[in-house]
């Protein structure tokens, strides 16, 4: 155990984790629990050496107001925490998540009950990270920790034990493994040669929460001083005319009569997109990165317009792009028609989308869910939090609908996506994170 030392109010508030499981907690916290057993822990008197400095309470929050989308794909965890804190009216958050700190001093011994929650996350192997290592960097943990209660407007004395799960069992270890994969890309470039930037794919089902992940990693780099952007699949959908000829072309196929599944993106557009994203490599260059627009003609959705696209600007280090279908192989045409005949033409599609999506992705973090039917499940969710926040929604039979177009793509591609990897991806820059249905991480074999 770590000396008792006490802490100013600032370093109260980072340091001070009341450490204790709830009963309400998800199916997994056994796992949590048992997994700590097994794991080595540092020496005490590493923690206790360690110092730490005082964090910021001045900085502010960004929270795009888009990241609400009247399609309802935002994560519904994030849509619930959010629920009561008010939008600022440039459409940004912005603020101190609280203004009250603890009047009575933390002491260094709670660090300890941290560093333990730490190291019985389920990822903590799975990304490179090891007790040891943990300890020597619980200062970086603590300053992750502190910036992601910022983001999501939470107090971090007060975090509940989902919470905490969230960002010490999952985002800021993906975050760590996503930095060790972008150290060991700049490491292949020789001093004064252009590096570019490196490509992360997120391929996971809808409403798994990858979105906020993606969110969340993206505010990590940029506080930490990496330029950054995010894209996803949904901006390469095509134009309501592209989508109306594709109806046209494929008469009573359900899987291309709404925007979704492989044919209804615009893959030249996407190839020049991700092309021009990969040579923003100097000071001063710029691009806007397109968007779509979901609510357009009636929930049908169109490109959105490019005075509203939101610009980058180079050198970038690091590319987040993220789908529900990222990765997918195309199948033998009886395998698909087996599961049902409507896939055939899907799955003749996908053929192309090797060239212009997965061959420029260098590193794959793959979401995976025991269940399809979840998807059904956590798109309700979201649909009836954005009911509640006042937004338009889905209604019950239209979520059903709706995702009832992306389910047997999941039950075509889903094994192969986790049996072989992402199509084209190498095993040494794949990390695959199995999730319940509460969106928490769970060990795995």
């Amino acid at each position: 155990m770590a000396a008792l030392t006490t802490l100013t109010p600032c370093q109260a508030t980072a340091l001070h984790f009341n450490i204790r499981i709830s009963p309400h907690y998800t199916q997994s916290q056994n796992v949590y629990i048992n997994h700590t057993k097994s794991i080595h822990k540092a020496k005490p008197s590493l923690l206790s050496s360690l110092a730490f400095s005082s964090l910021s309470t001045q900085s502010t929050s960004i929270i795009p107001t888009t990241l609400f989308s009247t399609s309802g794909s935002g994560s519904s965890w994030l849509q619930i925490t959010m629920n009561h804190v008010a939008s600022s009216p440039t459409g940004l958050r912005e603020g101190p998540i609280y203004s009250v700190f603890p009047t009575n001093p933390a002491q260094v011994s709670s660090v300890q009950d941290l560093y333990e929650f730490i190291c019985s996350g389920p990822l903590l192997d799975k990304v490179g990270q090891t007790a040891e290592k943990v300890a020597e960097s619980i200062d970086k943990w603590l300053f992750y920790g502190s910036k992601l209660c910022r983001l999501f407007q939470l107090n971090e004395l007060y975090l509940t034990i989902p919470e905490k799960a969230r960002f010490y069992h999952y985002y800021i270890p993906v975050f760590l493994w996503c930095e060790d994969q972008i150290s060991e890309h700049r490491s292949k470039f020789k001093e004064g040669e252009e590096i570019p930037p490196l490509v992360i794919g997120f391929s996971a089902p809808q409403g798994c929460g990858k979105t906020t992940l993606v969110f969340a990693l993206d505010y990590l780099f940029r506080i930490t001083g990496r330029k950054s952007a995010t894209i996803s699949i949904d901006d390469f959908y095509l134009t309501a005319e592209g989508q109306a000829k594709l109806r046209e072309d494929n008469p009573g196929n359900a899987l291309l009569e709404l925007r979704g599944n492989a044919g209804s993106h615009d893959l030249p557009f996407s190839v020049e997109t991700l092309t021009a994203l990969s040579k923003l490599t100097k000071e001063g260059m710029k691009m806007k990165l397109p968007r779509y627009d979901k609510s357009a003609y009636r929930g049908k959705g169109d490109r959105a317009d490019p005075s509203t696209w939101p610009e980058v600007e180079g050198p970038l280090t690091v590319i987040l792009y993220e789908g529900w279908m990222l990765g997918f192989k195309p199948l033998p045409t009886e395998v698909v028609k087996a599961v049902d005949p409507q896939l055939e033409t899907v799955n003749k599609n996908l053929e192309a989308y090797y060239d212009a999506w997965d061959k420029f992705i260098n590193a794959w973090i793959v979401i995976k869910i025991q269940d399809p039917s979840c998807v059904y499940r956590w798109r309700l969710q979201a649909e009836i939090a954005m009911r509640d926040l006042g937004k338009p929604g889905m209604s019950d039979e239209e979520v059903r609908d709706f995702v009832s177009r992306y389910l047997p793509a999941y039950e075509a591609y889903l094994p192969t996506l986790y049996s072989e990897g992402p199509n084209g991806s190498d095993p040494n820059h794949l990390v695959v994170i199995e999730i319940d249905e509460g969106r928490n991480p769970i060990l795995f074999e």
